[in-house]
């Protein structure tokens, strides 16, 4: 499980565990790797009235943002404009032995909004409206897919698209995905490099990913055979192609997501030979 820093894609934080273990609670152990002023979007899969607490006194204004989960009971304690309300959750007796200073009841706001005739609800511990605008915190929200992107990243450039891991032992797994996680960093740190070399006001996620790899794939394979005093011209050359590697502007979906039918290894049977 990873905390990634969205606008770089860069992952500051990662932890591991076996497979029988709750996703909340090793989520719980990147809290303290959070950065204090930080905004935290979770997946609705991570709706945990636990965690969310958790991680909201980890440390100074440490907030979250995550989807309102289906048939969820509340109760409304005030209007903060169209659409924007504070509620408030009551915990389970479960949910406080779980979760040591857990209280009975939270208090978050609700935001409420709708895209393309749907309506989204989203929860945060941003409550105060003034400070943190509805509108903004709406569409705070819709870059929670970058994380994403990044693990598409990792799995499509570096891993190939492979369906499982090479090593078979638990400590060769574990080293193996450390290896790939450093990697992915490394490449993302130059990205961040090369974004700041650009004029403009450019977002390392904004650089084609594969692209960097390809040209960073070059760079590894002429600098052996470069003396050292040629190394600093080769660098200079590669931060020089990120202008070559910025993507066009994200496009807005016009239709649902749909997921693909999966297509079979095994070739179809054709039994036309065999009517009468």
């Amino acid at each position: 499980m990873c905390l990634m820093e969205l606008s770089s894609h860069l992952l500051s934080a990662r932890v591991s565990g076996r497979y029988d273990m709750n996703e909340m609670r090793l989520a719980a152990q990147l809290a303290d790797s959070a950065s204090d002023n930080s905004v935290t979007l979770f997946d609705k899969g991570f709706y945990s009235l636990g965690l969310l607490h958790d991680w909201h006194n980890a440390g100074e204004n440490r907030h979250w943002l995550t989807p309102l989960k289906k048939n969820v009971q509340y109760e409304l304690v005030s209007k903060l404009g169209k659409q924007d309300e504070l509620i408030r959750l009551k915990t389970s007796s479960q949910a406080r032995k779980q979760w040591e200073g857990l209280p009975e009841e939270l208090t978050v706001r609700l935001i409420r909004r709708k895209v393309n005739g749907v309506e989204r609800q989203v929860l945060t511990s941003m409550t105060d409206a003034m400070r943190y605008p509805a509108a903004s915190v709406a569409e705070l929200y819709k870059h929670r897919w970058e994380i994403e992107l990044g693990y598409r990243e990792a799995k499509q450039f570096l891993l190939g698209n492979r369906w499982a891991l090479r090593s078979k032992l638990p400590e060769m797994v574990r080293q193996e995905l450390w290896g790939i996680l450093l990697t992915y960093n490394l490449i993302r740190y130059q990205m961040i490099k090369m974004a700041f070399s650009l004029k403009g006001d450019y977002l390392p996620y904004q650089l084609s990913f594969s692209g960097v790899v390809t040209e960073g794939l070059r760079l590894l394979i002429g600098l052996p055979w470069a003396s050292p005093g040629a190394i600093p011209g080769h660098l200079t050359y590669f931060y020089s192609n990120a202008a070559m590697l910025k993507l066009p502007s994200r496009r807005e979906r016009k239709y649902t997501r749909e997921v693909r039918e999966k297509r079979s290894k095994y070739p179809l049977k054709n039994n036309a030979g065999h009517l009468k």
